[in-house]
């Protein structure tokens, strides 16, 4: 393994359950936008990364998505919007 220093960051919930994550710093710095945190950028990571996956199960899967999906792709969408300040078919170049 390649010697380069990390970042350890920690996700914890309202009920106090937690992981931890090891980043690799070189990619934190590569993909920092201006004066954003370690957390801020792992934290749009992720906003992108569900956003990609509640919208391939609502549009691209196979069958009818449940209720309970669809209104998790619609709360979803909106937090999306609001960390982005526009919509994933506005960033992702992706609508339906």
């Amino acid at each position: 393994m390649t010697d380069q220093d990390t970042a350890t960051l920690t996700i914890e919930t309202e009920d106090g359950t937690s992981d931890e994550l090891e980043i690799p710093t070189g990619l934190l710095n590569m993909l920092r936008e201006g004066e954003e945190t370690d957390p801020e950028i792992v934290g749009d990571i992720a906003m992108i990364g569900l956003a990609q996956r509640i919208h391939g199960a609502i549009h691209h899967a196979q069958g009818e998505p449940g209720e309970d999906v669809q209104a998790a792709e619609d709360v979803t969408m909106d937090l999306f919007e609001e960390r982005f300040g526009q919509t994933f078919a506005d960033m992702t170049g992706h609508d339906h």
